[in-house]
């Protein structure tokens, strides 16, 4: 008897993971962290944008002058 697969079930790809989201990046052989929320507190990194810093939990945002 032939194994039939199951219908609506897909197989996993994995894809390779984007670079900008890492929390740390490593210059002169220190580790550099990101940016994190004032409200939210230790362990909370905030997004880094273009114009601004937002947190991804409590939706804190500081603007970068210009």
């Amino acid at each position: 008897m032939a194994v039939k697969e199951r219908a609506g079930k897909k197989k996993h790809k994995n894809k390779p993971t984007s670079q900008k989201y890492k929390k740390y990046t490593i210059q002169n052989d220190t580790a550099k962290r990101g940016k994190q929320c004032l409200k939210c507190g230790f362990g909370i990194f905030m997004a880094e944008h273009k114009d601004r810093f937002t947190c991804g939990k409590c939706s804190y945002t500081e603007f970068l002058k210009k």
